[in-house]
């Protein structure tokens, strides 16, 4: 029997390539080895997105990227976090067992809390409920599914540790193991991918490489990668320029070793190295594109994806707790 991985989707706008090779793929890699579930997190997102049609719409737009990436719900359970009611009763449950203090050192808590002293104001002026006791949402997430594995990166290691703390406080409480205690996968191989400036792609830098861009916008956004001064003639070092780091991405090797080559050698200019990036990323991305428009087209079939995901989840999540109301005396 395989183990079981979970992968939380947190819909937060429009989705670049630097998602796509830094969390979508590797993500989706995990189905090949686990009996993979996803989720889109959208009660999470709740906290900072308040404005019903962007939430709505961003969800729609997040589920439709990842099908289009690759995801199959055929083979993957794929539901909407908020389409399973067991998650919050689970969530209220072990609030019972989670201390306070351990909200306090959660890092997205303290980190809001350093802004507002910095500010010289209330200590926690902007900070709801959810924020603060989304760590414990995010174990109930976990836990439900009897995860044995969530894939992260390192800055989110402590989201799994709580929730470990918590599936061992009620395991300890009640002498056996009500819920399954999960691991972390530290994805330490990620691809970091660079932005049209250099650092790292983020939207809070505005410097991102949207996937499904229309053939036009792709070209406009390429073109507009920031490089220096060399004129065509000068040879160029590929391995510190972001327009070669990106092409890397969508190549071979044989395609790498001729485009470096051709660096270093002299006589190609920034603009045609930019070219040949639009070139290979379009070729690839163009079959994606166009599969996420045809989904987003049929908005009632994506729906009922998602609906049919959480009709496959919910029997699982209705275990999980039925096992801790049992052990807990309320069943």
């Amino acid at each position: 029997m395989k183990k079981i991985s979970l992968t939380g989707i947190k819909p937060t706008g429009d989705l670049h390539i630097g998602n796509y090779f830094g969390a979508i793929k590797p993500a989706l890699e995990l189905a090949k080895e686990y009996d993979a579930r996803y989720f889109i997190a959208d009660y999470h997102a709740l906290n900072s997105m308040k404005n019903p049609a962007e939430l709505g719409s961003t969800i729609r737009h997040v589920a439709a990227g990842w099908l289009a990436s690759g995801l199959d719900p055929e083979k993957v359970i794929f539901y909407r976090q908020s389409s399973i009611p067991e998650v919050f009763e689970l969530t209220t449950m072990l609030m019972a067992f989670t201390a306070k203090g351990l909200m306090n050192r959660a890092h997205a808590y303290k980190a809001a809390v350093q802004i507002n002293t910095e500010k010289d104001g209330d200590m926690d002026a902007g900070i709801n409920m959810g924020l603060f006791t989304y760590p414990v949402l995010m174990a109930a997430d976990i836990i439900l599914f009897d995860s044995d594995v969530v894939p992260v990166g390192m800055d989110q290691v402590q989201h799994i540790e709580i929730a470990q703390d918590i599936a061992q406080s009620v395991n300890a409480n009640y002498g056996k193991q009500v819920l399954k205690v999960p691991q972390a996968i530290v994805q330490e191989e990620v691809a970091v991918v660079p932005g049209l400036d250099g650092r790292k792609m983020s939207k809070s830098y505005n410097n991102v490489i949207p996937l499904f861009a229309p053939e036009k916008t792709l070209r406009k956004t390429i073109m507009r990668i920031v490089t220096n001064s060399q004129s065509v003639q000068e040879p160029k070092n590929p391995e510190v320029c972001q327009i070669f780091q990106l092409y890397k991405l969508f190549t071979d090797t044989d395609e790498q070793a001729s485009l470096a080559s051709r660096y270093r050698s002299g006589g190609m200019g920034w603009g045609e190295a930019k070219e040949e990036l639009f070139r290979v990323v379009n070729t690839r991305l163009s079959p994606v594109r166009e599969r996420y428009n045809a989904i987003m087209a049929d908005i009632p079939s994506l729906e009922k994806i998602l609906e049919q995901g959480a009709q496959k989840a919910r029997p699982i999540a209705a275990a999980t707790v039925k096992r801790f109301r049992k052990a807990a005396g309320i069943d």
